[in-house]
């Protein structure tokens, strides 16, 4: 029986290690089931948000947000407050100001977007929980291992949602193939590929401090792998090169590489296939391929039009792919914001939760440290490294602090359970429920 991605969202499990498989493109593919519901539902409820940070992304959003259904925008922010006072003017925004604590503060708001730099992340986050505010944010959720633990457990310790913004799963390109395999319409998985080139390289001040190009780049096409996977990774191996902009060779660890590749071996034998680099002289090119047991499915560029061109001398589409990331993913950016709305009013499972933010980063260090070491990583390696004294106090150190036997083997081990899971019964175990043990033991006998 084939699956239609109405049914996938409509059947749509709330715990997190499921949801990751079965969301994002769904919320494109059925027309967004929150616009249904409004129009069911007189009695919906109304949502109010705000959101943090006025830039390219930030309007992306708030656009999205306006056309959602029982979803209000009341205050927006940005440091330089003439930015936020014309996105509110934009948007018909009542309020607006230089300080995201205003945002993050105000009564009115039920929701916050944060879209501001990513070193104001995690801070921002854990306010938000303080606050009582349910929180959607940019990747990545934090730049350190540690805050993303804390950042991510404080929202849950909260009983506030937490969605990471991911873009790419809310693609229709990639969520055709998505839906593909949960139609098994080329049979079992065989092999992933994916690649991921932009059409120019940026700025020495941009690379510098960015993380490097697994971190900054790759971690889309790595989280697309494990997406497209359905199940959790087992290890990668990675390396990097320079052949773009000679000047970043200069810079520590893979900020030096324009040009990196990744084999990620998930379960059952499945190999994903990752190439990333810098510049592409013929545009954006973000492709998807998957080859089954039946058959192969693959996703070709996205083009500003069909025109084509039939010379004597050349045959081909008239005009370049898209050339800005903003173009290429405008789509996805707005079904990503109003599949959150829809969590908000309806009150569903989040579609992209701080698990898959989580995971998402851990391989991206993963491959880090495999090009650097040369060998192959298996991600429980990193994911050992963080050590919570509480949820919301980690830190990354040396694995031989552990005691024998408690060392976290996976991403969702370092988590609390969010307020999806516990409304569907999840409760807490493994390492991070036994720290929750000891520091409510440690707590009481104080």
């Amino acid at each position: 029986m084939r699956i239609s991605a109405a049914t996938i969202l409509l059947a749509l499990l709330p715990n997190a290690a499921q949801a990751f498989t079965s969301t994002g493109f769904t919320a494109r593919n059925s027309g967004s089931r929150l616009f249904m519901a409004a129009e069911e539902s007189a009695n919906a409820k109304e949502i109010k948000v705000g959101v943090i940070g006025c830039g390219r992304i930030g309007i992306v959003h708030l656009g999205a947000i306006t056309k959602a259904p029982n979803v209000t925008p009341v205050i927006v922010s940005n440091p330089t407050v003439s930015k936020a006072e014309a996105a509110a003017k934009q948007f018909g925004v009542p309020k607006f100001t230089s300080d995201a604590m205003d945002v993050i503060t105000d009564p009115e708001v039920d929701a916050v977007w944060i879209c501001s730099p990513s070193s104001f992340h995690a801070d921002q986050i854990k306010a938000c929980a303080a606050n009582g505010k349910h929180v959607f944010c940019e990747k990545p959720l934090a730049t350190d291992l540690a805050e993303t633990v804390e950042a991510i457990n404080a929202c849950n310790e909260a009983d506030v949602k937490l969605m990471t913004g991911l873009q790419r799963r809310f693609d229709p390109n990639f969520g055709r193939v998505k839906e593909a395999i949960l139609n098994q319409e080329v049979g079992e998985n065989i092999m992933i590929k994916l690649c991921s080139r932009d059409p120019s390289p940026p700025p020495f001040e941009y690379v510098k401090g960015g993380g490097g190009i697994f971190a900054d780049m790759a971690v889309h096409d790595l989280d697309m792998s494990r997406f497209l996977a359905g199940c959790d990774p087992i290890d990668i191996l990675a390396i990097g090169s320079c052949h773009i902009d000679k000047s970043i060779e200069v810079l520590d660890g893979s900020e030096k590489f324009d040009t990196a590749s990744c084999i990620v071996r998930y379960p059952n034998g499945l190999q994903a296939m990752i190439d990333v680099c810098r510049q592409s002289s013929y545009g954006y090119d973000q492709r998807a391929e998957v080859l089954g047991t039946k058959g192969m499915i693959a996703t070709d560029n996205v083009y500003p039009n069909t025109a084509k061109i039939f010379k004597n001398d050349f045959t081909g589409n008239a005009d370049m792919p898209y050339d800005f990331f903003l173009s290429r993913y405008n789509e996805a950016y707005v079904t990503e914001t109003i599949a959150f709305c829809e969590s908000l009013v309806n009150d569903t499972p989040v579609p992209c939760s701080g698990k898959d933010g989580l995971a998402a980063l851990v391989m991206a260090l993963a491959a880090d440290k495999s090009a650097a070491e040369n060998r192959w990583i298996s991600f429980k390696e990193i994911v050992a490294t963080v050590n919570c004294a509480s949820p919301t106090d980690c830190q990354v150190v040396d694995t031989d602090v552990f005691p024998e036997g408690f060392i976290p083997t996976s991403a969702g081990d370092l988590l609390t359970p969010s307020v999806d899971e516990k409304k569907a019964g999840v409760t807490g175990s493994g390492f991070i429920g036994r720290i929750k043990e000891i520091f409510s033991e440690s707590s009481a006998a104080a």
